[in-house]
């Protein structure tokens, strides 16, 4: 049986973040993305393989290259989750400036 990896455990990795904020710009080969890293090629060809492996990164063969491209789509699970954090935030930031309104007006 051939499980999905779990993207929370890939984007745990810091190098692996580090890759994918490096490919949301521009889709790049395997020896482009590690010559930006100190790690050793076969080391971030098994950090592409995770993303990959997690839909977090798609791959298009051209020639004899592996293209790797941001699949945004793979980062939605990311960002449900994330998504109540963010609103609890956001309504506790607002909530202080609230207050901080109302302290400058009685002063």
């Amino acid at each position: 049986m051939n499980l999905r990896r779990d993207v929370f455990q890939a984007i745990a990795d810091p190098t692996r973040r580090a890759i994918l904020v490096l490919l949301a710009t521009q889709s790049m080969t395997a020896g482009t993305i590690a010559s930006n890293f100190d790690s050793s090629r076969p080391t971030v060809s098994k950090h592409l393989q995770i993303l990959t492996e997690c839909d977090l990164l798609e791959q298009e063969q051209k020639g004899r290259e592996m293209i790797y491209h941001l699949n945004p789509q793979g980062l939605k699970d990311v960002a449900e989750f994330i998504e109540p954090f963010a609103k609890l935030w956001d309504d506790r930031f607002n909530k202080l400036e609230s207050i901080m309104k109302n302290y400058r007006e009685e002063k």
